[in-house]
């Protein structure tokens, strides 16, 4: 193996390592935002879990974030709870790095 194949496929285990991090950032990040929206609904124990996992499920229906964040608005706005689409973005920006911390110390 030449060094130029060596570099190539250690660029290779890098960009798949980073992109399993992302992912499993994205989804900590999900669930930290479904169980702080349970909170804001009123849920807590086995039902807050239930509704942050609908959220992490939420964003494998397309890519981005939009389909997480439609749910949220829609949960909210169905229970009488106004919050904007700025504040859930924001919101999931601070969870974001909150998910890459816990996951750098796990």
């Amino acid at each position: 193996m030449t060094t130029f194949d060596k570099r190539e496929d250690a660029f290779e285990k890098k960009f798949a390592h980073d992109e399993e991090l992302q992912f499993k950032a994205a989804a900590r990040r999900n669930k930290l935002l479904g169980l702080w929206v349970a909170e804001k609904l009123g849920l807590s124990g086995d039902k807050a879990e239930e509704y942050a996992k609908s959220v992490v499920i939420a964003d494998l229906q397309e890519a981005g974030d939009q389909d997480v964040i439609a749910k949220v608005l829609a949960d909210l706005k169905a229970a009488g709870i106004e919050q904007s689409e700025h504040q859930i973005r924001r919101t999931m920006d601070e969870l974001m790095a909150l998910a890459i911390e816990q996951i750098k110390k796990a």
